[in-house]
């Protein structure tokens, strides 16, 4: 059996004004529910700004391109960046890549708020099959095969299926 492990940690000091007040910020411009989907994005984007020091450390070139790549299609960074357009990039780059802000974005929704709702409801798919979590990063060959999710559930009619 796997053990589960925390996706995130807290802050450091829990009652610190300029990081709660940049938290609030952060969580109406993203309609976000709580304060551990901003953690997550930074402890996802922590991993990859200490995976760029250490390569740049290291000079190895092959986990470099790989580290670059992966940001690539994860969609965080353009074609030809360096390492240190990994060190620069920030927790919005993260969160522009959730599928609740880019649902928002294409349109699908009219707020942030309904997008998440959409989501969690089963109203969008992605590449054709529901996707019922707001945090799915949405990477650059998937972006575009976004929209509502179109089931037709089977009548049932007396118990029985319509094909019986």
């Amino acid at each position: 059996m796997r053990k589960i492990k925390k996706t995130y940690s807290k802050p450091r000091k829990p009652w610190d004004r300029a990081r709660i007040e940049e938290e609030r910020k952060l969580m109406k411009n993203y309609g976000l529910r709580r304060k551990r989907e901003i953690w997550k994005a930074a402890s996802y984007l922590r991993n990859f700004r200490q995976r760029a020091r250490d390569l740049a450390a290291r000079k190895n070139e092959e986990e470099q391109k790989k580290l670059l790549e992966r940001l690539y299609r994860i969609g965080v960074l353009e074609k030809g960046a360096s390492l240190n357009d990994v060190l620069g990039l920030t927790v919005e780059n993260i969160l522009e890549r959730r599928l609740q802000t880019i649902v928002y974005k294409k349109g699908l929704a009219n707020t942030l708020k309904q997008a998440r709702q959409l989501i969690v409801h089963g109203h969008i798919q992605v590449d054709g099959k529901s996707t019922r979590f707001p945090s799915f990063l949405v990477t650059r060959d998937v972006e575009d095969k976004i929209g509502y999710y179109k089931f037709e559930p089977k009548m049932k009619i007396g118990g029985q299926d319509e094909d019986s």
